[in-house]
């Protein structure tokens, strides 16, 4: 018989399905207590926590590397104006993350459960009750996490057949990748797995290459004619506008996206508090080193010009300065393959959040996105994310498709991060934090503040007015992302009191946690009716 928790108390996905006196009496090392913490919050057979430090670092590594570093410094230099702020803005960003980083570290010592952000938002604002988790569910159901991503690996597989990019040349590409990905991840599971784990050596072997080249080139061993000369004024161009340098500041952050990756399968993680505390650093640190070292190679063989000009191909004019046209051509490939790499990862992970949501008994046809086919893949949640991201990657007009995807997903994830670290600086100065949140890691009030206030600056600045000389969009408005995330904010608000509060009122009814071992030994909780 499965436990069951009452309407009254606070169990939630955030409780720990052990109880104190099931846990094991601490002994030994304080290495041993964190053990015995990070793994008293689920019943998961310890053959299911497969996951160590190195695995916890590839997942990350291999999220965050994608299509940010080949996409956006042709925008972020645009929004900057001059090579030296595009720099700052890269180092910023860098920075914004390493402090988020830390927070969720946080929350995932604190909360070592899969999950991420659903958990940590649900155990800060515990009332209204469901309310955070419609929103959240809201989220991940209206909007594609692989949609930007495809319509660049539309745009540099038509430049690597030497076609002209075009508003549906592009996008058509993209849309027949995710069926594609769609299909394999529905009925060929471990090829898909397969495929996933082996173009990860691809993404990094390509930026280990580009770093290569242009640190040969800037030591005079591989001759370039007419270099460019992007470091003699280095804030020649400046753009002082807080609108263009948020953008900037979003491309950015985008392209850093995946760290909390780890935080999606803490419960199948061998000691989940050392692991993260380890893992996240190391990722962080080995991204940004790259990230830093590739945009110098870009302006060691690119100029300022022709950046500015490449749209999202600058890494196919890197390879066409060095090695001509055919070379331009086949790394182009070779960038796709790293952008399907990540559609691979995002689609995989993304068809899980809707299954677990589903599973718990969030989402309408909650049945139907919780199973599994006869493949054992959640073939519904899969074919969702795929309509998700087919209605996005065609809805936009010509020319700035690629920019408002990306910002109708950072600006609502924005809203997310400043929520999760508003709620942890609450969590250190309320009597309730104080009593009740003791994490084995503290990120500390600096980081948060920190974290806080960039993200906050970050969801208003898009609000203020552009400078004349600066353009988001080309069509669209500068404001409409910020518009389309209050409209996906009200509609996970709509569907929680429908769902939450007039749907029970009327069927005499009331939700509550229930928690259920599987037939595998795993633990999960689902939302059950209870009659009033």
């Amino acid at each position: 018989m499965a436990p069951y928790y009452e309407p009254s108390s606070l169990a939630s996905s955030t409780t720990p399905l052990i109880s104190d006196d099931e846990v094991p009496e601490y002994t030994g090392s304080p290495t041993e207590r964190q053990r015995t913490y990070g793994e008293r919050f689920d019943h998961v057979p310890v053959e299911k926590r497969q996951l160590g430090v190195m695995s916890i670092v590839s997942l990350i590594v291999n999220r965050m590397i994608g299509t940010g570093i080949y996409a956006t410094p042709s925008t972020i230099l645009r929004a900057s104006g001059s090579v030296g702020l595009s720099l700052v803005s890269w180092v910023v960003g860098a920075i914004i993350t390493a402090v988020g980083m830390a927070v969720y570290v946080e929350f995932g010592t604190g909360i070592p459960r899969s999950g991420g952000e659903k958990n940590y938002l649900e155990y800060i604002f515990k009332k209204p009750k469901f309310l955070v988790t419609c929103l959240f569910a809201t989220y991940c159901c209206l909007l594609g996490w692989s949609t930007a991503i495809c319509v660049f690996f539309g745009e540099y597989m038509v430049h690597a057949f030497g076609g002209t990019i075009t508003q549906w040349n592009s996008r058509l590409v993209g849309f027949a990748c995710l069926t594609g990905v769609t299909l394999l991840h529905t009925f060929h599971l471990n090829w898909g797995l397969r495929l996933q784990n082996t173009l990860a050596l691809v993404q990094l072997g390509t930026m280990l290459f580009l770093i290569a080249c242009g640190l040969l080139v800037f030591l005079g061993w591989i001759p370039l004619d007419d270099r460019p000369h992007n470091f003699d004024d280095l804030w020649k161009g400046t753009i002082y506008d807080p609108n263009a340098f948020v953008s900037s500041l979003y491309n950015v952050i985008w392209s850093f996206i995946g760290y909390a990756n780890a935080h999606y399968v803490l419960s199948e993680t061998k000691d989940p508090v050392k692991t993260i505390k380890r893992a996240a650093p190391l990722a962080m640190v080995l991204i940004t080193v790259l990230y830093l070292l590739v945009n110098v190679s870009y302006l060691i063989v690119v100029s300022k010009e022709d950046i500015l000009g490449s749209g999202r191909v600058v890494a196919a004019l890197f390879f066409r300065n060095l090695f001509g046209s055919i070379a331009e051509r086949v790394l182009s490939f070779v960038i796709c393959i790293s952008a399907l790499a990540n559609i691979l990862a995002t689609c995989f992970a993304k068809s899980r959040v809707i299954q677990e949501l589903a599973r718990e008994g969030v989402l309408p046809y909650s049945s139907l996105f919780a199973r599994n086919s006869s493949f054992k893949t959640p073939y519904a949640s899969l074919i969702l994310e795929w309509a998700i991201c087919t209605f996005w990657m065609f809805t936009p007009p010509p020319g700035d498709a690629y920019n408002f995807i990306l910002n109708l997903y950072s600006y609502p994830y924005g809203c997310i991060n400043t929520a999760i670290s508003g709620g942890l600086l609450w969590l250190y100065l309320s009597p309730f934090g104080k009593s009740h949140w003791n994490p084995p890691y503290r990120a500390g009030v600096p980081a948060v503040t920190l974290f806080l206030l960039s993200n906050v600056f970050l969801l208003v600045a898009p609000l203020i007015p552009p400078n004349p000389n600066f353009r988001l969009y080309e069509f669209l408005p500068y404001w409409i992302h910020v518009a389309a995330t209050v409209g996906v904010l009200l509609a996970g608000l709509s569907y929680w009191y429908v769902w939450a509060r007039l749907l029970p009122h009327i069927g005499g009814y009331r939700l509550s946690w229930e928690v259920v071992i599987q037939d595998d030994g795993v633990s999960r909780t689902v939302l059950k009716k209870v009659p009033e």
